[in-house]
């Protein structure tokens, strides 16, 4: 067991009882997010979230934050990108544990998509808030910041041009 030091929302530091197997097993549910995409695995990409998320793609989309039903944010992915190749490649994973069961991982992510003649790719940062439900850490929300594109943005159904 290590101890992690972090902050709870009202700034106040206490100590928080959690595992390296947490930190590892909340990496590997992001990874598999991540992969679904590429490999159009929408029932994995479905695997990774609670019932319901918070989401907010604003920088890319323009649309304002909401929250919606796991099986709604994938439908939507998959009608927007199965006609596309996908490679999304995330790291630089930063982990915050507000308390045992709920936690917060800023991790950097290149997204690149490809149709017939045109391509393009964003260059993000996420920041995904994740709940333990029994002994599975599960994304609760999404909030995607992109920090450049690159290419045909209109490539993907709902991004801004």
């Amino acid at each position: 067991m290590i101890w992690f030091h972090v902050a709870s929302h009202c700034e106040r530091r206490f100590f928080c009882e959690v595992s390296m197997d947490d930190v590892h097993e909340i990496q590997k549910v992001i990874a598999r997010f991540a992969n679904s995409f590429d490999v159009k695995d929408w029932d994995g990409m479905l695997s990774c979230f609670t019932d319901e998320l918070y989401t907010d793609y604003s920088d890319l989309r323009g649309a304002p934050p909401q929250t919606v039903s796991a099986a709604d944010y994938v439908k939507s992915r998959r009608e927007s990108l199965d006609h596309l190749k996908l490679h999304h490649l995330v790291g630089n994973y930063e982990v915050n544990f507000p308390n045992p069961n709920t936690a917060r991982c800023r991790a950097s992510m290149i997204v690149w998509r490809r149709g017939d003649a045109e391509e393009s790719a964003s260059h993000c940062v996420y920041t995904f808030q994740l709940t333990k439900q029994a002994d599975d850490w599960k994304i609760s929300g999404i909030t995607q910041k992109i920090l450049w594109n690159e290419g045909t943005a209109s490539i993907q159904s709902g991004s801004k041009t």
